[in-house]
């Protein structure tokens, strides 16, 4: 992982029409598929959980590329990824 914080700030939106405020921490290939990892941008009030969130990059019907909730194994799988960056990372220093 970069190390860098302040990055690139997204909003998403759900199936609901909910919008979503998220810090972009990282981005890992694997299986050739992208994954990205992002936090919550805390609004101040403290009801949000401040969880990890990670989504898988797809390419749209139309060509567009979408972030969509990976499947469960692939969540583990993309979790323990970042997890074992991060404390390669911390390893490091």
């Amino acid at each position: 992982m970069s190390g860098e914080f302040g990055g690139d700030i997204i909003t998403i939106s759900d199936e609901d029409g909910n919008s979503y405020e998220l810090e972009h921490l990282d981005t890992i290939e694997m299986d050739g598929a992208y994954y990205l990892a992002f936090l919550p941008v805390s609004d101040g009030k403290g009801d949000e959980d401040l969880g990890m969130v990670i989504l898988k990059s797809e390419k749209g019907e139309d060509g567009d590329d979408y972030l969509v909730i990976p499947d469960d194994e692939e969540l583990d799988r993309a979790y323990d990824r970042f997890m074992e960056e991060l404390f390669a990372d911390d390893e490091e220093e």
